[in-house]
C-alpha cells in the first residue's frame, strides 16, 4: 500500500489502543481496588474491546508495511462498523468530560475512520458473497464466548445476549450477513472498471 496508506492505518490502530488505555485507567482510578490485569480481563467481555484490538492489530500490521488480504480488511471493516451502528442505536450513553472520550473513540471515531480508510485505500479485488457468511465466524464466536463467561460468573456484557433474550442475538447475526453482502457489492461497484492499484498488485506477481 502507498505510504499514506500505512501512515493512516497506523494511526487509526494508535487511536483504537489509546482510547482502551484511556478507558482502563478511567476505571482504575474510579476503582483503585482493581488491578490491571483484573481490569484488563473485566474490559475483554466486551465485543468493543475485543474489535478494536483486532483492528489495532491489523493497522499496525499493514503499518508495518505487510500485505493483508481484502477479506481480512473488508471483515474487520464490517466488523468495526456494526459495533459503531449498534451502540448509537441500542446502547448509546449520556457522556462528558473525559469519560466522554474513550467512549467517542472506540464506538465513534474509530468505526467511521476505518471504514473511510477501508474505503479509499484497501484492496478491494476477489471478495465473494459467500465471504458475508465467512465474516459471520467472529461474532457467532463473541456470542459463545460471552455467553460462556456469563454462565460462569454471571455478568452478561450486553442486554442481548442475555439468554432469555436470545432473539437479539439471531437478529444481530442477520445484520452482519446483511450488512456484509452490502459491503462486497459496494466493494465490487468500486472496482469495476477501475482497478485499485493494490488490487492489481495483488493480482500481478511482477507488480509485488
Amino acid at each position: 500500500m502507498s505510504p499514506i496508506a500505512r501512515i493512516t492505518a497506523g494511526l487509526i490502530g494508535l487511536f483504537a489502543v489509546g482510547s482502551i488505555g484511556l478507558d482502563m485507567w478511567i476505571s482504575l482510578s474510579a476503582h483503585p481496588d482493581r488491578t490491571f490485569l483484573a481490569e484488563f480481563w473485566r474490559l475483554l467481555r466486551y465485543f468493543t474491546i475485543l474489535t478494536n484490538l483486532m483492528l489495532a492489530g491489523l493497522c499496525f500490521w499493514v503499518a508495518s508495511g505487510r500485505r493483508v488480504a481484502p477479506f481480512w480488511t473488508a471483515a474487520v471493516a464490517l466488523w468495526i462498523a456494526i459495533v459503531g451502528i449498534v451502540y448509537h442505536l441500542l446502547l448509546a450513553r449520556d457522556l462528558s468530560g473525559i469519560d466522554w472520550w474513550p467512549d467517542f473513540g472506540l464506538h465513534t471515531f474509530v468505526p467511521v475512520s476505518y471504514v473511510l480508510w477501508w474505503l479509499v485505500f484497501a484492496p478491494k479485488a476477489g471478495l465473494r458473497f459467500v465471504d458475508g457468511l465467512s465474516w459471520l465466524g467472529w461474532p457467532a464466536a463473541y456470542v459463545v464466548y460471552a455467553l460462556g463467561r456469563g454462565a460462569l460468573d454471571g455478568v452478561y456484557p450486553y442486554f442481548f445476549l442475555n439468554p432469555v433474550k436470545s432473539g437479539w442475538s439471531a437478529g444481530l447475526c442477520g445484520a452482519f450477513f446483511v450488512g456484509g453482502i452490502a459491503m462486497i457489492a459496494l466493494a465490487k461497484l468500486l472496482t469495476k472498471g477501475r482497478p485499485h492499484p493494490a488490487d492489481a498488485a495483488l493480482r500481478d506477481p511482477q507488480l509485488r
